[in-house]
């Protein structure tokens, strides 16, 4: 067994504010003996408008908060997982891109889901234009190893965009959709599938990472399934512990979600993320829950921003749990 940690933050519009609680979660991690750390979605920041959100980003080797990242890693010497934003240049659109899933069982409704993706984004793209429609975001997760180095294959841009009118939420304004999946990365702690916060709803991603057949394209599935999130208040207590244990029940992996919390640019805008950063493994149990914000509330619990917590990630159990109920796929 191996030890690792998530870690949970509320980012803001400084990027300076926001790389100084990571790297505080690094050597806090490295200091529990965990072998590597998870960090939650968009932790370089979160803007208070479309606008400052594109004027934020910065190309991943240019990047001072993933600079620091890096010399955080290399310092206590554990790998960092961590969601951040990277600008692209891409042609106006109104479609989205269907992520590649030839030769998976799953790629019919895969399909299905994309089309019904890319009408929505189409019909959000025509409201709340950005003043450079050219210039959008990806969504990205990255892992810096522990001696500071990117691994060379272990970026994912998210594939499903969240667009939640009534919480005044398009990530379509600002965010162009990846076009693949990322396959899954070997790590002291297992192997690593790849998602990003709106693709938990989404089952057959989930199932794609983690299912082997005489068609799969990866020479392993995924045990860790990750959902690096920034959930928001209602969704979040409706939704997020039910479809983190759904995906680890019918993957039958360990699911890792580090999560934003808390009110992230008090004052400039309205967002707010539940938090309750979670840890479950393949049975469905969750072996790890942090707080978020208070219930009826939209502020975050004590202790909430800036909370760590470790777990034992035991391989021999995602093997036990497959061995005892073999699910033998027929669609």
């Amino acid at each position: 067994m191996a030890k690792a940690a998530i870690g949970q933050i509320c980012s803001s519009n400084s990027m300076v504010h926001n790389l100084e609680q990571c790297v505080k979660l690094v050597g806090q991690a490295a200091a529990a003996g965990a072998k590597i750390l998870f960090l939650p979605e968009a932790s370089d920041y979160i803007g208070t408008s479309p606008a400052e959100s594109l004027s934020l980003a910065k190309p991943v080797n240019s990047s001072p908060f993933v600079a620091g990242l890096r010399s955080a890693a290399a310092k206590h010497k554990v790998s960092v997982h961590v969601g951040i934003h990277v600008p692209v240049t891409v042609k106006p659109t109104t479609s989205t891109i269907i992520p590649s899933t030839s030769g998976t069982p799953f790629a019919p409704a895969l399909k299905v889901l994309d089309q019904a993706l890319s009408s929505s984004s189409s019909n959000n793209n025509t409201q709340q234009e950005t003043s450079n429609p050219n210039l959008k975001l990806y969504n990205r997760t990255i892992l810096i190893l522990p001696d500071g180095t990117l691994h060379p294959s272990g970026s994912y841009d998210k594939l499903h965009l969240f667009d939640y009118p009534s919480a005044a939420l398009r990530e379509s304004n600002t965010t162009h959709p990846g076009s693949t999946f990322t396959a899954p990365i070997d790590t002291p702690v297992g192997r690593l599938g790849s998602l990003i916060c709106f693709d938990l709803r989404f089952p057959e991603a989930a199932l794609h990472l983690t299912t082997t057949s005489s068609t799969s394209t990866y020479p392993a599935p995924a045990q860790i399934l990750l959902y690096p999130s920034a959930f928001t208040v209602p969704t979040g207590a409706a939704h997020w512990a039910p479809l983190l244990r759904a995906r680890a029940i019918e993957t039958q992996s360990y699911v890792v979600a580090a999560a934003q919390v808390g009110r992230h640019n008090p004052g400039r805008s309205p967002r707010v993320s539940y938090g309750r950063s979670m840890v479950v493994d393949p049975w469905g149990r969750v072996a790890l829950e942090l707080k978020g914000v208070r219930e009826g509330e939209e502020e975050a619990e004590e202790g909430a921003v800036g909370e760590l917590g470790v777990v034992e990630i035991d391989l021999e159990e995602w093997e036990r749990v497959r061995a005892r109920m073999p699910l033998v796929r027929r669609t």
